[in-house]
């Protein structure tokens, strides 16, 4: 009987050091609760802070295997494709066959919206009732949400699009509309219309995790909507700040503004 009762005594031991070590790696993919988050004086989660998406989108939103200077990576786009039309799938192709100079952001010009969040650059994120503000470490970027309720205007077009944003629970979504289309998604030439539409899609996840998802939708440009998901992650180093990183410091040190060649144009001439 003492026998058995130590064996009995030994498999519940076991059981538990199993349980203990092995539990949390088998239950790493589920969700802490949004409300783990800090809140603000109005209940809406707190997305204030520096945040950080890691991954190779950057590079390409696809599928893509290493080339010099880029690492190989998995695509965000749920489905793994792009649905392009047939027109437009050959002018990615002629894009990625001139991206080293055609890029918009390889001549400094602003990256767009959604490519600005998944750059290989922190951005921080400054939260009130009416008004959020995302600065972006890349170029000084400043990009405001208006929380309002205002509407977009007609007839205007910019860089970074226009943002209008609502909540709907503990999730913060972002239409933004009014784009130019001199942006590309990535730097393999994945482009749209000035017709783009843009709904972003903010959850948190835990206090370190927001997840990322953008919507996109362009009737001349694909023949369906589309989606692109990512992890965001929040910036905890000591004294962790946006640094300093201006574009034309390092392309093009000697052009003026009014000199700077655009997407597609030839460069000026040399004086």
């Amino acid at each position: 009987m003492k026998k058995l009762l130590a064996y009995f005594l030994i498999a519940v031991a076991a059981v538990a050091v199993i349980v203990f070590f092995f539990a949390p790696i088998s239950g790493g993919n589920d969700k802490v609760p949004p409300t783990s988050f800090a809140r603000t004086a109005d209940g809406r989660p707190d997305l204030s802070g520096i945040w950080q998406g890691f991954s190779t989108a950057t590079w390409d939103l696809e599928d893509h295997v290493a080339q010099k200077g880029e690492p190989a990576g998995q695509s965000i786009v749920e489905g793994g494709a792009i649905p392009y039309q047939d027109w437009a799938l050959a002018k990615r192709k002629e894009n990625y066959e001139n991206r080293l100079k055609a890029d918009p952001v390889r001549n400094c010009y602003m990256p767009g919206v959604p490519r600005v969040t998944y750059m290989p650059f922190p951005f921080q994120i400054v939260q009130t009732p009416n008004l959020i503000v995302i600065t972006y470490e890349y170029n000084h970027l400043v990009r405001w949400i208006e929380m309002d309720g205002r509407k977009h205007p007609d007839a205007l077009d910019f860089w970074m699009g226009e943002s209008r944003g609502t909540w709907e629970g503990d999730t913060l979504v972002v239409d933004v509309r009014n784009h130019n289309d001199k942006t590309w998604f990535d730097a393999a030439g994945n482009f749209h219309s000035d017709k783009l539409r843009v709904i972003e899609r903010y959850t948190p996840v835990g206090t370190g995790q927001i997840d990322y998802e953008a919507t996109l939708e362009d009737p001349n440009v694909f023949t369906r909507s589309w989606k692109i998901s990512m992890p965001l992650y929040r910036r905890v180093e000591k004294n962790v700040q946006l640094l300093d990183y201006e574009c034309l410091e390092f392309e093009t040190p000697f052009l003026r503004w009014d000199e700077l060649p655009g997407p597609g144009l030839p460069a000026p001439p040399h004086k």
